[in-house]
Formats: C-alpha cells, sequence, structure tokens
C-alpha cells in the first residue's frame, strides 16, 4: 500500500505540483486544537454528517422519484411498496433531515455562548447562518415533491404568505407557482430547486464555511485581540483525538437514525385532492414558534408586522457579529448577550409548547383538558353533552373541519383569500356540496420526499 501512495504522488507531483496542497492537508490532520475544545465541539461535523446522508439517500430516492402531477405520489408509494429497501432510504431522508436541523442549531448555539462568532470569525459566522437559512429553504422546496395532502396545501399557504410580503410579494409567489396557483409547474419547479440549484449552493457554503474554519482554527476563550498562543502539547490533537470523538458521535447518531426509520416510520399519506384540506395542520417543530406568533396579529397591517417579527429572528444572525463589539468571549464576562440568547430559546421553547397543544385535547390524572387555538387551557366536564361540548368547540376555533383563524380575519369564501391571510379557513357558509378547506398552516418540512400526516 506504501509503495501504491508513493508512485501515485510522485506521478501527480510530475505533473500536477501537489505538494503545497499535501503540505496544507498534513497541517491540518495534525493542527492542535485549543486546551477547552471538547464533545461539545463535535456538532458542526455532525451536521456535515447528516448533510451527506441526506445526499446519499437523496440521490437513491431520485432514482424512482418522478417530478409530475400525475405520478409523483404513486412514486413514492412504489418506492415503500415495490423497491428494496426503499422505505428505509426515505426513512433516513426523513429523520436525516429532523437530525440535521436540531444539530446545525446546537452548533449554533454552542458557537453563541462561547463567542465563537467574535473578530476574525464573523464571516464564519455568517456563512453558517447562510448554511441554517438555505437549509429552511430546501425544506420548503422539497416538502411538495411527495404531492399529499399535507403537503400541497402547506404549500399553497407558504406561498401565499411568501406573496403577502410588502413590495416584492407577488413577483415571488408568481416566480414560486409558475402560475396563480400550486399545480403541476409548480412541482416542477419545486424539484429543480430542491435537487439541481439548492444542493450546488449548499455544497459551496459548506467548503467555503469549513476552509474558514480550518484556516482560523477553532476560537480560545481569550478576549478579543488577547489571545494567548497555547503550548502545542497542552492542546488537543485533530488526529486522532478529536476526530475519534467525531467519529464516535457520528456512529452513535447513525444507530439513533435507524433505530428511528425502523420503530418510529413516517407515513405516506393520502395523495394531493385540492377541494380537500386535511384538518389540524400543524407545522413541524422547528417552525411552531413562528406560527404560533402569527396568531396574535390580526389584519392585513397585522400580517406584514408578523412577518416582519419572523424576519427580524434570521437578520440578527446574521448581524450580530457586528452588533456586539465587545471583546469578551466567556459567557461570565458577556451577561447581556447570555440573557438574549437564553430568553430567545426560552421564547421559542414556550410559544413551540403552546402550537403543539393548541386546537387539541388531553387527558391527565383523569380530567380532560382542552387547548384552544391560543394554547389556553379548558378544563371539560365529563357529564356535558355533545351539543354543549360542540358549542363550546366552535366558540373556542376548534370546530371540525374547520381550525381556527390564527390571524383573524374574519370569514371567508375563497381558499386563495384565505391562504393570502395566513392560516386562514373557510367559513360555515360555504355550499354543503363542497368540503372547506381548513387550513391551518404552512409547514415547511425540510423532508425532501416527505410529510407527516
Amino acid at each position: 500500500m506504501g509503495f501504491l501512495s508513493r508512485h501515485m504522488w510522485s506521478f501527480l507531483d510530475a505533473r500536477f505540483h501537489t505538494q503545497p496542497f499535501r503540505k496544507f492537508v498534513d497541517q491540518q490532520m495534525h493542527k492542535r486544537m485549543p486546551p477547552h475544545t471538547g464533545w461539545v465541539h463535535v456538532f458542526g461535523s455532525l451536521s456535515l454528517m447528516l448533510f451527506l446522508n441526506q445526499v446519499i439517500t437523496g440521490i437513491l430516492l431520485l432514482l424512482y422519484y418522478r417530478p409530475t402531477a400525475e405520478e409523483a405520489f404513486k412514486s413514492i408509494q412504489y418506492l415503500h411498496s415495490e423497491v428494496s429497501f426503499g422505505w428505509l432510504f426515505r426513512q433516513l431522508h426523513a429523520w436525516g433531515a429532523t437530525l440535521m436541523i436540531l444539530t446545525v442549531i446546537v452548533h449554533m448555539a454552542r458557537t453563541f455562548f462561547m463567542g465563537a462568532y467574535k473578530k476574525p470569525r464573523e464571516l464564519t459566522w455568517v456563512v453558517g447562518v447562510a448554511i441554517f437559512v438555505l437549509t429552511i429553504i430546501f425544506g420548503f422546496s422539497g416538502y411538495l415533491l411527495p404531492w399529499n395532502q399535507l403537503s400541497f396545501w402547506a404549500t399553497t399557504v407558504g406561498t401565499e404568505i411568501a406573496g403577502a410580503v410588502p413590495g416584492i410579494g407577488p413577483v415571488l409567489r408568481k416566480l414560486l407557482l409558475g402560475g396563480t396557483d400550486v399545480g403541476p409547474e409548480t412541482l416542477s419547479r419545486f424539484f429543480t430547486l430542491h435537487a439541481v440549484v439548492l444542493p450546488w449552493v449548499m455544497f459551496a457554503l459548506v467548503v467555503v464555511h469549513l476552509f474558514f474554519m480550518r484556516v482560523q482554527n477553532l476560537a480560545t476563550m481569550d478576549p478579543v485581540g488577547e489571545e494567548r498562543p497555547y503550548p502545542p502539547e497542552s492542546g488537543i490533537p485533530f488526529w486522532p483525538v478529536h476526530l475519534a470523538k467525531e467519529g464516535c458521535v457520528a456512529l452513535a447518531t447513525l444507530g439513533l437514525l435507524v433505530t428511528l426509520s425502523v420503530l418510529a416510520p413516517w407515513e405516506i399519506g393520502e395523495p394531493a385532492d385540492p377541494l380537500t384540506t386535511p384538518a389540524g395542520i400543524k407545522p413541524e417543530w422547528y417552525f411552531l414558534p413562528s406560527y404560533q406568533l402569527l396568531k396574535y396579529f390580526t389584519g392585513p397591517r397585522g400580517r406584514i408586522f408578523s412577518i416582519f417579527l419572523v424576519t427580524v429572528p434570521f437578520l440578527l444572525l446574521f448581524l450580530w457579529p457586528f452588533l456586539d463589539r465587545s471583546k469578551a468571549r466567556h459567557p461570565r464576562q458577556r451577561p447581556i448577550a447570555v440573557t438574549v440568547g437564553v430568553l430567545a430559546i426560552v421564547l421559542a421553547l414556550v410559544l413551540g409548547t403552546l402550537a403543539h397543544v393548541a386546537e387539541s385535547r388531553y387527558t391527565i390524572f383523569g380530567l380532560t383538558i382542552e387547548f384552544d387555538v391560543m394554547g389556553k387551557p379548558k378544563l371539560v366536564e365529563p357529564d356535558a353533552d355533545s351539543a354543549h361540548s360542540s358549542r363550546d368547540l366552535r366558540q373556542s376555533g376548534m370546530d371540525t373541519p374547520h381550525a381556527a383563524d390564527p390571524v383573524g380575519i374574519g370569514d371567508s369564501t375563497d381558499a386563495e383569500d384565505v391562504a393570502l391571510e395566513g392560516w386562514a379557513l373557510l367559513s360555515e357558509g360555504r355550499p354543503a356540496n363542497h368540503q372547506t378547506p381548513a387550513v391551518a398552516t404552512a409547514s415547511l418540512s425540510p423532508r425532501a420526499m416527505d410529510s407527516k400526516k
């Protein structure tokens, strides 16, 4: 093996002068990392591993997926029932997307609280935030591909919300849909964006992010401009020590991924029906805080303001390295930044929890509790008659098949107007021979070929 390796490099050196590249790789492999480097620093490489899982499983799914309105849903069914291990590829893709979102969030939180975004690593942080946003766009573009009920109507609402953006909204919506409504043209555009355009953009951003990180190394806990060189013997070797940690976590995550795929598989759902919308639709867990926030603002101005509020966190993420001008990195020396980060996490958890329990009923210690559209609990009397219970549900915005109007726009007789107002539903004045769509959310999952019923 050594003989072949020497002759291979000798052959390449004589033609391409690979010595500088080999020297760079050798330096990076044996670079000493800061002494505080530990297990919390493995989530970046774990995100990369999960991205590779998405690429590999996505390619396998593409072998059988047909991006047409007539064949998309059938191709998913065929993948599950006829293709050897096709169900496993799809489940790995679905759960891998969810775990990738989680690991990226944890990686960003570690970077934020350790002050690793400060000078000279501002651009590394900015590129990382761009990767996070691109992951969300991956989800939005891939969500429609299964062409089932949930993905069809969630995409309808999502594009209408995008159309409400001041100024560029109508043009953006038409560009996304390829027309006035979700249809075959929309599926074709989303497929092209998801399977052709976005992967190359993501690949470029990941390469740039890794290059910045490897050249600048991990940040120490010293203040900006006061970094002290640490003795090589006190640093953590990337190879084999830190790489071994990353390998252990990657193997454990792969085991978790397979376990979830087998024990908790995602269902295919039902084929898309433009005339019937499933009731009680909710977004994926990472969209629940934004979903709940949109409920608190009503009317056209409220809709615009709510879109602005949902956009602000992403703007702050991009600009934070330039807004936080303090030199300190240690969390104890940055009380304001740490407080902002903790409050943001707590707020996201609270809003997400409220959105999760909203419009649902739970039995706890023998007591039946209903939660209205805002997440407020209400005790249900066990001896209440069905008519009284039905009336209470309508008053709390939970009558089926109609879900509550999250932005309070009132009645409507047109499904597109309902979606335009964001997360709204049709009124009970609809003709009896037409089922009323109960659009309750713009669920934008990152599952390229999946949806959750």
